[in-house]
């Protein structure tokens, strides 16, 4: 089931960035044979090390080979190693190939891949369709951008035949070969343009993800995103909108979730039963059942799933209601697009939690939607100024600053009454004052059930 598509043995690898997808990828290529040198800025005190060992690893904390002297093969890049630091660019000057983790996981496996990027959705979509597939007795494995590194995954599994993997532009920057078998792409809007420069560049980023595809392969696409709808690849196309009745693809047909293909009409699912809420999530219901279908999952079996899934922690998940007041942690909702989907969602009046840093994007559009769906608006965190300087302009007034996560849940509690929504949507990485989105979520679950045990 598992093979090597290429021979690693002896090959020179330089691997940059020692986090989670480093790690994975310099513990496999060693066991392949390689000769790997793992490299990051931290000092090693600064790191977990202790799975790097052996003497086909050769581990530079604090500093970085020079690769002219190295001539290694190729580099593995973690998704956060900004391109413009040395060996990155020295290697660009040589002509030495730049690859992510997921392309490393590409040749280690046969099995096909299910791929989903997009700037918003592709966690939800990614979670959804693995548990499709669990629910429908099919052996999967699920990682990337998402829990484990892919090569972890893939290096560990035993009988998987299927593997859905979650990857970012930022992996999809250095890809060479990856061709998955099903390539999803959920949306794309303006995000992570202070590492790509512009638009342009973060789209072609994404695009990558259907370069190697061919008439064997499919492509999901988002109709509905006039950006996703225009790109260009190998692959047999399936679009899905909730807006338009396509005459081909996955829609709505009467309130119902339906399959259109070769004149035949699979209802799915009727809306109102699909467990998520919010017009984002029938999205990601959309895309997860296009993949799903193509797949070979029936489509009673889809929906068994869409009826019982949850969602995923961090994305609009309810953490507890305290005197009759919500409070809902969107912690993943890192852009003011998916903040603007997590507003969106809930008809009861809104005290919001929003801050961070910025990612490079314009708080504008988002800061029209708060005017009309926030009653009060807490602001932390390094973009504090830039977002409040927004909401002035789109005529936002009660506006509320919080120096940390403590004071904005005490300050956004003191302003909820019965029937509201505290809701955690930053708008914008946690960086400024988290390791990642997944921690500033915890620390804000961690308040919000301090609370709840005082009050009890």
């Amino acid at each position: 089931m598992k093979r090597v598509t290429m021979d690693f043995r002896n090959k020179k690898v330089l691997v940059i960035g020692l986090a989670r997808s480093g790690i994975a990828a310099a513990k496999v290529l060693a066991t392949q044979g390689a000769q790997v040198w793992a490299t990051d800025s931290k000092s090693a005190d600064r790191l977990e090390l202790s799975e790097l060992s052996g003497p086909n690893v050769t581990v530079m904390a604090g500093s970085y080979p020079n690769v002219a002297e190295l001539k290694p093969d190729f580099l593995i890049l973690s998704p956060g190693v900004p391109h413009n630091i040395p060996p990155i660019q020295a290697a660009l000057t040589l002509g030495i190939p730049l690859w992510s983790e997921i392309e490393l996981a590409y040749h280690l496996t046969e099995t096909p891949i299910i791929a989903i990027t997009g700037t918003n959705g592709k966690t939800t979509t990614t979670a959804l369709l693995g548990q499709i597939f669990v629910d429908a007795g099919r052996v999967v494995t699920v990682g990337g951008n998402i829990g484990r590194a892919l090569t972890q995954e893939i290096t560990d599994m035993a009988a998987a035949d299927v593997i859905v993997a979650e990857v970012s532009s930022f992996q999809l920057e250095c890809v060479e070969a990856f061709r998955p078998k099903v390539a999803v792409v959920t949306n794309i809007t303006p995000d992570h343009l202070d590492r790509h420069g512009n638009i342009a560049n973060y789209i072609a980023a994404k695009a990558n993800i259907l370069a190697k595809q061919t008439s064997a392969d499919w492509a999901i696409l988002n109709y509905d995103d006039a950006l996703v709808r225009g790109l260009s690849g190998g692959g047999q196309k399936i679009y899905f909108s909730q807006r338009e009745v396509l005459a081909e693809g996955i829609c709505l047909q009467a309130d119902w979730l339906v399959i259109r293909q070769s004149g035949c009409e699979l209802p799915v699912i009727r809306r109102q039963d699909i467990l998520m809420r919010g017009n984002h999530n029938l999205e990601n219901a959309m895309a997860a059942t296009a993949a799903a279908w193509v797949m070979g999952v029936q489509p009673a079996q889809i929906a068994a799933t869409l009826r019982s899934f949850r969602g995923v922690e961090h994305r609009q998940e309810l953490v507890a209601q305290i005197n009759g007041v919500s409070y809902v942690n969107d912690s993943k909702g890192t852009n003011p697009d998916a903040a603007i989907k997590a507003l969106e969602a809930f008809a009861e009046p809104i005290v919001l939690i929003a801050g961070g840093k910025n990612k490079g994007c314009d708080f504008a559009e988002f800061m029209a939607v708060v005017k009309n769906k926030v009653k009060e608006l807490v602001l932390v965190g390094m973009a504090a100024d830039e977002m409040a300087d927004a909401a002035y302009r789109q005529g936002v007034l009660r506006i509320h600053r919080a120096d940390d996560y403590a004071c904005a849940v005490d300050t956004a509690a003191a302003l909820a009454v019965p029937g509201d929504v505290v809701l955690l949507s930053p708008a914008c990485t946690s960086w400024d004052m988290f390791n990642s989105y997944e921690e500033r979520g915890d620390l804000f679950k961690e308040l919000v059930r301090k609370r709840l045990q005082d009050k009890a």
